[in-house]
């Protein structure tokens, strides 16, 4: 009997054990921050910078008619609506996770220097190279890095300006 009570204690033992371990599990993961990768409003950026590895810096303003304009020594020139609206909808691109950026070093994952610099109404986000772990991207945002999807990694909005006299 003693060896039947015995065993059924480690069977309670190793059951509480495993409860403990899943509950560790769902805390780590619900305490793992997603949702939008800024704060911002995509519909009411109204500046927007872009600059890609090697290339110049790409400034663009949304003006009150609504169409992009450049702005950085192309006056006169409207830009592409859809592209910029793209570059505006990053700011509420989907994070897959969040680290802080003292986890990574920044030449390692692409950062130093980024591939591309995107500022939208001030905000800096600095993209990195893809992750080993899919199709994401490392962004540095302020003090922490995060992983999105790869979709969101900025594309030169310049190829479709057209000049408007």
């Amino acid at each position: 009997m003693k060896r039947a009570q015995r065993g059924k204690l480690f069977l309670v033992l190793g059951v509480l054990i495993l409860l403990g371990v899943a509950g560790w599990q769902l805390q780590r993961d619900a305490s793992r921050e997603t949702g939008p990768l800024t704060t911002l409003d995509p519909a009411t950026i109204t500046q927007i910078s872009l600059t890609l590895r090697g290339a110049t810096p790409l400034d663009y303003r949304k003006h009150d008619d609504g169409h992009w304009w450049r702005t950085d020594g192309t006056p006169g020139r409207v830009a592409n609506d859809d592209r910029l609206d793209d570059l505006a909808g990053i700011a509420a691109a989907h994070v897959l996770s969040w680290r802080p950026a003292s986890d990574f070093d920044p030449a390692k994952i692409g950062l130093q220097p980024p591939r591309a610099v995107l500022v939208l109404d001030g905000e800096k986000l600095e993209f990195g190279e893809s992750s080993v772990t899919g199709p994401q991207h490392y962004v540095r945002v302020g003090d922490r890095v995060a992983l999105v999807s790869s979709r969101y990694m900025p594309r030169s909005p310049a190829i479709a300006v057209t000049e408007l006299h």
